[in-house]
């Protein structure tokens, strides 16, 4: 019984992460005034199941030998990986109101 609480509690923890990044992609491409939104938007129940349950990795070692990689192909979906990324404390949240911005680091 404890086992099906707690995956309850995590598929609910996982649903909100899945929010907080639609947030985020919504308030870049305002922000930018430009972009796509259903590419990103589509892909962010996936982007969160992978870093927030599945992918080996660490924000704070980022060149863990062990780390699983992903590889990101369809390119208007950049904000959803920028979000993630973010959220995961990979890269400063701040940076997300700079996308597609002359000089932006993303």
């Amino acid at each position: 019984m404890a086992a099906a609480a707690e995956k309850t509690a995590d598929i609910a923890q996982l649903k909100e992460q899945a929010r907080r990044l639609r947030v985020k992609i919504v308030k870049m491409l305002a922000e930018s005034g430009s972009g796509h939104t259903g590419g990103s938007l589509s892909a962010a129940d996936m982007v969160t199941a992978l870093y927030f349950y599945k992918m080996r990795h660490r924000a704070d070692e980022p060149k863990w030998p062990d780390r699983d990689r992903f590889i990101l192909s369809k390119g208007h979906a950049a904000p959803v990986l920028y979000a993630a990324l973010a959220l995961a404390g990979y890269i400063d949240r701040s940076l997300l109101g700079s996308l597609r911005k002359v000089g932006c680091p993303l």
